[in-house]
C-alpha cells in the first residue's frame, strides 16, 4: 500500500473511532447505511475527477453535469413520458458528449482545462433551469404524483439505482455501493493494468515526453475528459433516483470541489502524473464521514466546511512532507 493510501486510511479509521467513542449511536445500521450510500455517490464521480486530474488537467463542470443529468432524466420520465432506460441511455449519451466537448476544445482550439469547464458550469446549470422553469422535477413520482407513463419500469429501476439489499436483520446494503465497486475495480484496471492506463500517467509526467514517445497525448485527454463527464452521468443518475426531487439550480451545486478535494487528498497531484483508485474512493469516504461525524458530535453545522477545508489542507500537507522527507532520503542514499 502507498504512503499516501496508508495515510488517508489512517485518517479515515481515526475519525471513525473518535466519532464512535463520543456518540455511540454513531455505529447504528440506519447511519453506517447512510454513510456507505453518500460515500459510494460521491466516490463515483470523485473517480472520474481523477482521470483527468492525473493528466495533468481539472474539471470544475462536474457538479453542473451531475444536476443536468439529474434534471433531463426527471424531466424525459415525466414530462416527456419515455421509456426509462431509453431516458437513461439518453443521459448518459449527453454525459460522453459533454466530454467530448471539453476534450476537444481543450486538445484542438487550445482552450484551456480551466476556461473550458468553468464555462460548462455555468452552461449546464442554465440550461437545466431553463428546461423545467426552475421547477422541481423527479424521475420516481411521489405519493399523489400524476403524469407519469411506464410508472412499473420506473419503479423498478429506482430499487436498481437506490434501493438496498438485506444482509442480515437489521442491516441492508445500498445498491449505490455495488456501483461505486464496479466502477473503481474497472478503473483501476484501466490505470494500472491497460496501455491506455499508462500512457494517462505519462501524458500527466511529462506531456511533450509523452508525444515525443509516440502517445497520442490529445486522444489521451478526450479519453480522459470523456470518461470524467460519463461518470459525472452515472453519479447524476444515482443522485437523480436517490433524491425526493430534483432541484435544478441545487442540485449537484458545488460537488465539482467535493470531487477534486477527494481526488487530492487521495492522492492525485495537481501537476498530473500521480493517484490511485483506492486513494480516490478512500478520501471520499472521509470526506463524507466529516459530514457525517460533525452531526454526531455536535459541532455546530456552519463550521462543517471550515473543518472539511482544514482537514483536506492537513492531508495534503502531509503528503507534501512525507514525499520530500521520501525524496531526501533517496538522494542521501545517491
Amino acid at each position: 500500500m502507498k504512503k499516501n493510501v496508508l495515510g488517508i486510511t489512517v485518517l479515515l479509521v481515526a475519525i471513525f473511532v473518535i466519532t464512535a467513542i463520543i456518540n455511540p449511536k454513531f455505529l447504528n445500521a440506519y447511519n453506517m447505511q447512510n454513510l456507505l450510500k453518500w460515500s459510494s455517490l460521491y466516490g463515483v464521480m470523485s473517480i472520474g475527477v481523477a482521470f483527468v486530474i492525473i493528466t495533468g488537467g481539472i474539471d470544475l463542470s462536474i457538479g453542473s453535469v451531475v444536476g443536468l443529468v439529474a434534471v433531463v432524466l426527471a424531466f424525459f420520465t415525466k414530462i416527456q413520458g419515455l421509456d426509462p432506460w431509453t431516458a437513461i441511455g439518453l443521459t448518459l449519451l449527453m454525459s460522453v458528449a459533454i466530454g467530448l466537448i471539453h476534450g476537444l476544445l481543450i486538445t484542438k482550439a487550445k482552450v484551456q482545462p480551466f476556461v473550458v469547464t468553468l464555462c460548462g458550469l455555468l452552461i449546464y446549470r442554465s440550461l437545466g433551469r431553463w428546461l423545467t422553469d426552475n421547477q422541481s422535477l423527479g424521475p420516481v413520482p411521489l405519493e399523489g404524483d400524476e403524469g407519469y407513463k411506464n410508472l412499473d419500469q420506473i419503479q423498478g429501476l429506482d430499487f436498481i439505482f437506490s434501493g438496498k439489499i438485506a444482509l442480515g436483520d437489521s442491516f441492508n446494503l445500498p445498491t449505490p455501493v455495488l456501483f461505486l465497486l464496479v466502477i473503481a475495480i474497472a478503473a483501476g484496471i484501466f490505470l494500472r493494468r491497460t496501455i491506455w492506463g499508462r500512457y494517462l500517467y505519462a501524458l500527466g509526467n511529462n506531456e511533450d515526453g509523452a508525444r515525443y514517445s509516440g502517445i497520442n497525448t490529445d486522444a489521451m485527454k478526450i479519453t480522459a475528459y470523456v470518461i470524467c463527464s460519463m461518470l459525472a452521468g452515472i453519479a447524476g443518475i444515482l443522485f437523480a433516483f436517490e433524491l425526493d426531487s430534483v432541484q435544478p439550480a441545487q442540485t449537484g451545486e458545488f460537488y465539482e470541489l467535493y470531487a477534486i478535494a477527494a481526488a487530492v487528498l487521495g492522492g492525485c497531484s495537481l501537476r498530473g502524473g500521480e493517484g490511485s483508485i483506492l486513494g480516490v474512493v478512500i478520501a471520499a469516504a472521509v470526506i463524507r464521514l466529516i459530514y457525517n461525524s460533525i452531526n454526531m458530535v455536535g459541532i455546530s453545522t456552519h463550521l462543517e466546511f471550515g473543518i472539511l477545508g482544514m482537514v483536506i489542507l492537513l492531508g495534503v500537507l502531509g503528503d507534501e512532507m512525507i514525499k520530500k522527507a521520501v525524496t531526501r532520503r533517496q538522494l542521501s542514499k545517491s
